[in-house]
């Protein structure tokens, strides 16, 4: 029996991406309703176009799915377009011209445990920007939940103690204790002499030695646009390369920060402080992830569901 192409999509997923077991079962589910959407309608696959993209997300939403059910289903159909697409095996990605549903619930959006070890892998392959301070920039805002203002006016002098933490001033001029991972100090030490060769190339417009944690490669302090940029430029590459569908942005690493600890059972209230929310309900939103999660798994699993 011939394999049909959203098969072969699962089969990029296993044996190139090497996404984990359940990402794959996920994924294989949503993309076999577009299949059996697609011939309860006459139409291949491969081929359909916006008009039959949209009568797939209106027939999940008649079908009472949750808006967040029905954007994840849409994601992974983007994905499959998205394959097609880089392989030439069609022009156009028909889900571009679509939005996704509004979701009342307004989760972050989030990179589970192994996307986020793939997309922290990125900098060190291909050679592309300034791989060791990337690497540095993903591993800190992910390892210890920063904000993106945050990690750019995070100072040298503030690891003088060593890279296991820092002392981070966030939102309301409140300061907080923040702490490293053992990869992200691995990376910090390892772009820290390529920051301070940097800043002996670059003259009097640089950053001071015990300035700015995160440089340019002109040896200024990185902006918040340029965290954004880096961040972006990755995002790119990701998405075109897991064909995941997920739209990754700065925050998104410390979305993932918080869902993860929730995930892992960490009390709501310490994550609270790790993010330096003052108010708890805000946190309270990565539980709800976690629950929306479960619901999911249930959805799939349980015979009588």
């Amino acid at each position: 029996m011939q394999r049909t192409a959203v098969g072969e999509y699962l089969d990029y997923l296993r044996a190139v991406r090497k996404v984990s077991a359940r990402t794959l079962e996920a994924y294989g589910d949503d993309l076999s309703r577009f299949e059996n959407h697609c011939g309860n309608h006459g139409i291949d696959p491969e081929k359909a176009d916006a008009y039959g993209v949209q009568g797939f997300v209106a027939d999940q939403s008649a079908e009472r799915a949750s808006p967040a059910s029905v954007n994840r289903r849409l994601s992974s159909v983007r994905g499959f377009f998205r394959w097609l697409v880089r392989f030439g095996r069609r022009e156009d990605n028909p889900c571009d011209s679509l939005r996704n549903l509004k979701d009342p619930k307004g989760l972050p959006s989030v990179l589970w445990e192994d996307e986020m070890a793939d997309f922290a892998a990125l900098p060190d392959d291909g050679g592309r920007l300034w791989p060791a301070r990337d690497k540095a920039v993903i591993m800190a805002m992910y390892s210890a939940g920063l904000r993106i203002s945050e990690l750019a006016s995070l100072e040298v002098k503030a690891l003088s103690a060593g890279p296991d933490g820092a002392r981070v001033t966030g939102k309301g001029g409140k300061d907080r204790m923040v702490f490293f991972s053992e990869e992200a100090k691995s990376a910090i030490l390892a772009y820290l002499p390529e920051r301070e060769a940097g800043l002996r190339k670059a003259g009097p417009e640089a950053a001071r030695p015990d300035g700015a944690l995160f440089v340019s490669a002109r040896g200024r302090p990185i902006s918040v646009p340029g965290v954004r940029w880096i961040i972006g430029r990755y995002a790119a590459r990701f998405a075109a390369e897991s064909g995941l569908g997920k739209n990754v942005h700065p925050h998104t690493l410390r979305h993932s920060f918080a869902t993860h600890l929730v995930n892992a059972g960490c009390d709501v209230r310490i994550v609270q402080e790790m993010l330096g929310h003052a108010s708890l309900s805000t946190t309270q939103r990565y539980a709800h992830v976690n629950i929306a999660r479960l619901k999911d798994v249930y959805g799939r699993a349980h015979p009588h569901s």
